[in-house]
């Protein structure tokens, strides 16, 4: 058994009008210390989001975020709800038990697509699949996937929102 003590991922911030859920793998550290999805100041999220809006989002305070994202029809969850994981990187996860992702549709009733915020995440797309639920890969936020420019980003996550009428 790891010596790394078990980590509790954040609750779902998703809203019964939720149209669109983006699902990560599991809250980095800075954002299990803060209590809050995307904490890392780096992360690109919270920015994505205000370029798809026309809004700036980092500038307004954690739960003003979570009104804006509810008041655009957009939740947020985890595919783990619990792992051990030294650091931040989902390549380093291990011994993860998964969020009640069939519990989305009752969650939120109009969801139309689930974007998964990366590749550890989209692993669990078969599962949502499986429950009729579409989803979508999308590249991670992250700073650690910096392939990608924060232009590149954000189209592909434009076009999932506009998918999902959210944009």
């Amino acid at each position: 058994m790891s010596t790394v003590p078990r980590l509790q991922g954040l609750p779902p911030e998703i809203g019964r009008a939720s149209r669109l859920v983006v699902l990560g793998s599991f809250p980095g550290a800075a954002s299990l210390a803060a209590g809050r999805y995307y904490a890392h100041p780096r992360n690109q999220f919270w920015p994505l989001l205000g370029a798809i809006w026309g809004l700036d989002l980092v500038a307004l305070l954690y739960p003003a975020r979570l009104s804006a994202l509810r008041a655009r029809c957009v939740g947020l969850w985890d595919v783990h709800a619990s792992c051990r994981r030294a650091g931040s990187l989902d390549s380093a996860i291990e011994d993860a038990a998964p969020n009640d992702l069939a519990s989305l549709r009752r969650r939120a009733p109009g969801l139309v697509l689930v974007a998964h915020n990366g590749g550890e995440s989209a692993r669990a797309a078969p599962r949502l699949e499986t429950l009729g639920i579409a989803t979508v890969r999308l590249p991670s936020s992250s700073p650690a996937h910096a392939s990608w420019s924060f232009e590149r980003k954000l189209d592909a996550w434009r076009a999932a929102f506009r998918r999902a009428g959210v944009a």
